[in-house]
């Protein structure tokens, strides 16, 4: 994988998305009135820096294909075109951006 991280910031980073994965968590079982174990929370963060391992070799698997060193826009709808309700989000925040940027430049 190009740009290949260090161990350090590989933990740097892997700290804050358990600090955000727990933050997320312990609001949610606020509203929910349940309890979330420490063992929990490490192991959904776990199950998620796997998905962001995934997800970025794809996307970086996509550039390459189309002979770009850059993930586009295109390369992240392609990732999302299996799963609809995904798809839809995105497409409709590309679309609210592109205005933002349309009418920026009147």
């Amino acid at each position: 994988m190009p740009g290949q991280m260090d161990e350090e910031t590989i933990d740097r980073l892997k700290s804050a998305l358990w600090f955000s994965v727990g933050q997320i968590v312990d609001e949610q079982s606020l509203d929910l009135n349940v309890n979330a174990t420490p063992q929990f929370i490490g192991a959904l963060t776990e199950m998620v820096w796997a998905q962001i391992e995934n997800v970025s070799k794809d996307l970086e698997s996509f550039a390459k294909h189309a002979g770009r060193k850059t993930v586009t826009t295109d390369d992240v709808m392609l990732l999302a075109r299996r799963n609809d309700g995904l798809a839809d989000v995105l497409g409709d925040f590309v679309e609210q951006r592109a205005k933002g940027k349309a009418a920026k430049q009147r």
